[in-house]
């Protein structure tokens, strides 16, 4: 079967180029995955590291999104407020953060952001707030 692969990629250039494209792609994005220093969780991981570990749960989503609804105790700082020798991220130099997002995006440059400097145990809500409710795990309301 291998034999055959040369003469399929001379029949069809286009649909092997994509495939190698495809495979590079991969391969690039596992490395950063793997390389950026914080780790995505899953509502359920959040969770634990939540009740086990006391973990700081940081929004990082517009003021609106976060009064519609947000994890419970959840603090809100906007990315652009992200300034790891503010009072409350300086109080936090020790405990786990955890940083979300609506949908998982944004929370990516902040936790890049307390990485640099220095917070060595962040970690990430993959797919954001969005996600959570997913899993129906509750919210709460700012009034």
């Amino acid at each position: 079967m291998l034999e055959r692969l040369p003469e399929f990629a001379g029949n069809h250039p286009v649909l092997s180029l994509a495939f190698i494209g495809l495979v590079l792609a991969l391969i690039f994005t596992e490395i950063s995955r793997l390389s950026r220093g914080f780790k995505n969780l899953s509502p359920g991981q959040l969770t634990q590291l939540i009740n086990r570990n006391d973990a700081v749960v940081i929004d990082v989503s517009a003021k609106t999104d976060f009064d519609r609804g947000h994890i419970v105790n959840a603090h809100h700082i906007l990315p652009s407020q992200i300034d790891p020798a503010s009072k409350p991220l300086k109080d936090w130099t020790d405990r786990p953060l955890a940083v979300y997002c609506k949908n998982g995006i944004t929370s990516v440059q902040v936790c890049k952001q307390l990485q640099k400097a220095g917070f060595s145990q962040v970690h990430m809500l993959q797919g954001g707030l969005t996600a959570w409710l997913g899993e129906q795990l509750p919210v709460t309301r700012s009034k």
